[in-house]
Parts: structure tokens; sequence; C-alpha cells
């Protein structure tokens, strides 16, 4: 496909956070300021998830109140109807917006009234997903857990778990997420994206519905293999995987090994913003570095459609745009 073809696609996006795919204009709106480059995104020589991370402190100062998150989650939604993406899942962290005067309930019914919005006007259907953060304790994370359930059905769709893998593991992590299963709230959760591949195990075994990235079960057939037999999806993030070095380079990348394998993989941004990229430019460059062909991205879309938590009614009008 060409790029005018790609863009034209109706696309699907599972894994695209908040605050790292928020405008300029939106945040030079928020912030009273010009942003530069440098605030906003990598560049190529970015060195590690950690200086990726850095960038995320700007936006989040925009995320503090209602006005903020019911605009952040329209405009977030204005960016992606510019390339026809038809379904999305946008994954926050709520507690990271909390403050004294706005509860969890409230951060996360902000942010729904804007993506209600955004959903009217550029006609994307849309779930959220909320984050518990690895940095945060056991019983912060299941209090937002609880009141997140409140909304499943009703624009939440998910939880997911994020932050500092390598230094919180996923396994201290199994009773929260056998907690979120009984609280009957499917999840996906980042693993294998600079930890090992226990982590994607792990997640596997508490009963993760997909796992963020997954790079770590790359020449480990045995993980692949448990991974496909459990029918759970992965979210690749091809641009943001090399910017983080999450891979020493293109060339280790296992966007084709998994393929390959039969693994349900999806193509997502990350970070819109942060890594400057969109899901046409992430097609594009899979297209032209692994010789992904044209039957493979409708397969990348299909793929994503079958792994999303959406209701079955929202998967089927997807599937059907993607034959």
């Amino acid at each position: 496909m060409t790029r005018e073809e790609l863009k034209k696609l109706p696309k699907i996006e599972l894994h695209c956070h908040l605050d790292g795919s928020l405008s300029r204009s939106f945040l030079e709106t928020r912030l009273g300021r010009t942003v530069l480059d440098e605030e906003l995104s990598v560049t190529q020589e970015c060195r590690s998830l950690a200086e990726y991370l850095d960038k995320f402190d700007l936006p989040g100062v925009c995320l503090k109140d209602e006005e903020g998150l019911e605009g952040a989650g329209y405009d977030v939604l204005h960016t992606m109807s510019q390339e026809h993406v038809c379904y999305a899942e946008i994954r926050f962290a709520p507690l990271l917006s909390v403050t004294e005067s706005m509860n969890t309930e409230r951060v996360i019914a902000a942010l729904l009234r804007g993506l209600e919005r955004g959903k009217k006007e550029f006609n994307i259907e849309y779930n959220v997903i909320t984050c518990a953060m690895r940095h945060h304790s056991a019983e912060q994370n299941y209090q937002m857990l609880k009141t997140a359930r409140q909304f499943l059905g009703t624009g939440v769709c998910a939880a997911d778990l994020a932050g500092a893998e390598a230094q919180y593991p996923m396994a201290e992590f199994m009773e929260l997420f056998q907690k979120t299963k009984d609280l009957g709230m499917p999840f996906t959760i980042h693993a294998g994206e600079c930890g090992n591949a226990q982590n994607i195990v792990d997640a596997v075994s508490v009963g993760a519905g997909r796992i963020g990235h997954g790079i770590a079960m790359r020449g480990k057939p045995d993980v692949q293999k448990l991974v496909r037999e459990a029918g759970v999806g992965v979210e690749m993030c091809p641009i943001s995987n090399l910017q983080t070095k999450a891979v020493n380079g293109p060339s280790e990348y296992p966007l084709r090994e998994f393929l390959d394998s039969g693994i349900c993989v999806t193509i997502n941004t990350d970070n819109r913003t942060v890594s400057n990229t969109s899901m046409t430019k992430e097609l594009e460059f899979i297209q032209k570095t692994y010789g992904i062909c044209d039957d493979e991205i409708l397969l990348l879309m299909r793929n994503a459609a079958e792994s999303a938590f959406a209701k079955e009614d929202v998967k089927n009008r997807l599937k059907m745009l993607m034959r």
C-alpha cells in the first residue's frame, strides 16, 4: 500500500497512552506558552526507557484538573481522526491525576466526557484502559481498580500495569491482578518491554488477555507457544520499542518472528507525541523494514479487532471493516 492508502485504511489502535499522545496545540493552550520540539518528543539518539519517560513530565501537568482531562480525551481522538482510526483503546493512570479536590472517580469521569464528545464529533469508537502503576502501593492500585470497575462497560474496558518493569517485576503483582480478575475486569500487562520473559509468563498465568510489547520472548519459542496457545494478543509498538532500546536495532526487532509463530500481533503507536509517530507511520515503517505485505497489514488489523476489549457488537463491526 502507498502512504496515502495506509492513511485511508480504517485502523484500530489498542496501545496508546493518553499523556504521551497529546497534541502540541493542546499542550500549548493548557500551558499558555510555546512548547519546544525537544520538550515534546525523543530523537533517534534516545538511549533508554528512562530517558524516554522524561518526556511525560510536561503533559502530566496538563492532566491535573477536569478541564484538562476532558480536553485531553477530545484532543487524542481529534488526532486519531486525521488518519482514519476507527477504534481506539486509550490508556492512562488515574492516580497520577488525583488531587485534593479531584478523586479517582472524577478523574475517570472527566476523561470519559472528553472522549464521548470526540466520539460524536469524529465518529471514533473508544474505550479506556486504567493503568495501575508499579511504583504505587498494592492498596492504592486496588482501590483505583475498584473505582474503575464501576465504569466497566460504560467507557472503561480493562486494566493495565505500567511503569518501571525492570525495577518492579510481575511477580510482585500477581495478587493484585488475581483480585482484578475476581472483580470481573479484563486486563493487559506491560511485560517483556525492558524486563525478562518471566514477566510475560507470569502475566499470562494470572489471566492477562493481552501483553504490552512482549519483546523479551524473542528467541524463546516456549514462551511464544504459551502466549499463542493462551490466545493472548501482543501489542507491539515498533517505533517506540526501537527508541527505548528494547532491542539493539531494527534487525533484532521480533515482529516477523512473532507473526511467523502465529501469535496474535497488533501494531500500535504507544505514545504518538513522545515518539513522533502515528498508526500510518508505524504501518509504513514495518512495511518497508520487515517486508510486511498488504495482506499482513489487514491481518494485523483483524488481530486488533479480535483482541480488543470491546463489546461483541463493536468487534463485529470492526471485523467487517477489515475484510
